[in-house]
């Protein structure tokens, strides 16, 4: 087993954003310091946290420096192209993908739908010698995971069979020898899983994207190459094992390579957060002949995998499959033994007693059943799975929305009402959402019983201040901030009015600079203003009449370090 699991997150690059979670069929995430990482012993390998992450921060293990390797150490190595690089690379002829395969340094192409023959012989086998049983196929790595982990109960029902993949890997070392190197091409990120399990099988698992950069970096244009009598498929090109790519083509195939009508009942589904409906009351089934199921983690198959390069157009994926595929041809059926064993392997989960979700759920703030929102912010489905994978280490309280709402909105409040200006705070009409003891202290008389902070709440600014105009200028231009001092009532006030949601929010401090605390405060601060100002321009005439002129900022400091020095011996007073 390689010590890199086949998906990993670039924690550096993870942000806040719980698509993973809400995308991970088996939440096989954990967060921690606000990142999210793929936990491998939950993880089916489906690649959906891949494909949704906006910052690109979940990453497939990159074995393209290994497969070139493997290329300079060894004298022959052979390609496995997965059967859906038909719809994968449109308009390019499977000859001028082989010649390009064979520029990059490989002995040879074959088609890894050879082995999915295999498997649909020895299925058909299967099926054949039993009566009144269930199947499951092992056709796709992340289902015999999921199967494995999540419902282990089932494992027992998975057909006792290599996948496609491995059992081409066996066929073409039985052909050509074991010292060959194998590497696998397709759109599968659970193959990488196979060939870590089987490495006497597999060598290395690239994807489709791997083999466009490899390509890229090789300056080789498949799309102008032309095809000579050496591009062709070893040791011959499939026949319906090409169907494989597509949802119910495992069923096509199993079925064309028997003589006659199989006693069996075929069910397909796609998809594995179908899966998870469909296998709803499945060990209560009792089938009159055996059923077989051809289960895929893919909606609508292997065509779209998580590394193909779209995963959409189903319909004419399927078709390009389905013209390209040949008929099954039972004299071609290279024979040989492909058992596997897949013993279940549940995935760790824990149970929580009702008490223990309660407990947590008032560490963020939900005490009773209404406050559970069950919005989905965290990426879980409610607030109880939410509080379940907190519990066992998997998410953290600031992944609740609702409470970091409710501890910013705390923390701002006291924040407003401990500052030591007067503030306030305005909506799209101009009325005063919110304020402190401070602004109504400076612009209104506070009763001696009424300890109300917000007694101006709701009440239209222009009630209560003469300068009102400035809110709306901040209001109508969305960003501007206005810093000046304004008259009111024989005092002077330093006013800085600004926007905090455009157009719909404006907030404002002022401070009465008529105190003697603030007259010194003013004072320092434009001293210190003067002094920038002075040295620029001491700078300037230093530089055009090399003189030295500093005493000026000499003089200007004295006068900061005075004020200063009274303010501290007031304060000590």
């Amino acid at each position: 087993m390689r010590a890199e699991p086949p998906i990993y997150t670039e924690k550096t690059e993870c942000q806040d954003c719980y698509k993973c979670i809400r995308e991970c069929p088996v939440q096989a995430i954990k967060v921690e310091s606000g990142s999210a990482s793929v936990m491998s012993e939950l993880c089916i390998l489906c690649g959906k946290c891949i494909n949704v992450c906006p910052k690109g921060a979940k990453k497939v293990r990159d074995d393209l420096q290994e497969a070139k390797k493997l290329l300079s150490d060894c004298g022959k190595a052979i390609v496995s192209l997965d059967p859906s690089f038909v719809s994968e690379f449109p308009g390019v002829e499977p000859g001028q993908i082989i010649a390009g395969l064979r520029m990059l340094g490989f002995y040879a192409v074959s088609e890894s739908a050879l082995g999915a023959e295999l498997v649909s012989v020895h299925a058909g086998r299967l099926l054949e010698q039993s009566n009144r049983s269930i199947f499951i196929s092992s056709a796709c790595p992340t289902v015999v995971q999921y199967i494995r982990k999540y419902h282990p109960d089932y494992a027992g029902y998975i057909t006792n069979l290599l996948s496609p993949t491995l059992a081409h890997a066996r066929l073409l070392r039985e052909l050509y020898g074991p010292e060959i190197d194998i590497v696998h091409i397709g759109p599968c990120i659970a193959r990488k899983l196979e060939s870590d399990i089987h490495p006497e099988l597999i060598d290395v698992v690239l994807t489709f994207e791997d083999l466009r950069r490899w390509l890229c970096e090789a300056h080789i244009d498949i799309t102008s190459l032309a095809k000579t009598a050496k591009d062709v498929f070893i040791p011959r090109r499939s026949d319906d094992g090409g169907l494989y790519p597509v949802v119910g083509g495992m069923i096509d195939s199993i079925r064309g390579r028997r003589k006659k009508q199989l006693p069996a009942h075929f069910i397909s589904f796609s998809g594995i957060r179908r899966l998870r409906t469909a296998l709803k009351g499945f060990d209560e089934l009792q089938p009159e002949g055996n059923l077989f199921l051809e289960l895929s983690a893919c909606f609508g198959g292997c065509v779209n995998g998580p590394q193909s390069s779209s995963r959409s157009a189903t319909v004419c994926k399927r078709y390009k499959i389905i013209q390209y595929a040949r008929p099954a041809s039972l004299k071609n059926v290279e024979d040989i033994e492909i058992q596997e064993e897949y013993p279940p392997e549940p995935a760790p989960q824990a149970v929580y007693s009702e008490g223990q979700i309660r407990e947590a759920l008032h560490q963020v703030g939900k005490f009773e059943e209404k406050d559970e929102l069950n919005c989905g912010g965290c990426g879980y489905d409610s607030c109880k799975d939410f509080a379940c994978a907190f519990i066992s280490n998997k998410a953290e309280k600031t992944m609740c929305v609702a409470y970091m709402r409710r501890l910013a909105q705390k923390k701002a409040n006291i924040l407003i009402q401990k500052m030591p200006s007067a503030v306030v705070i305005v909506d799209h009409q101009l009325k005063i959402v919110e304020c402190n003891p401070n602004f109504e202290n400076l612009f209104g008389q506070n009763d001696a019983d009424d300890n109300e902070t917000l007694r101006f709440e709701g009440t239209h600014i222009k009630e209560i201040v003469p300068f009102y105009g400035l809110f709306q200028s901040v209001l109508r231009s969305g960003e501007e901030v206005i810093e000046k001092d304004l008259h009111f009532q024989g005092r002077i006030l330093h006013g800085i009015i600004f926007s905090i949601e455009k157009h719909s929010l404006v907030g404002a401090l002022f401070g009465d600079i008529t105190m003697p605390a603030m007259q010194r405060e003013q004072i320092i601060k434009r001293a210190r203003h003067v002094i920038q100002q002075n040295l620029m321009t001491v700078q300037k005439i230093a530089y055009l009449m090399g003189e030295n002129a500093a005493e000026s900022e000499i003089i200007l400091n004295s006068i900061v370090e005075s004020f200063t020095a009274r303010e501290m011996e007031d304060d000590n007073d």
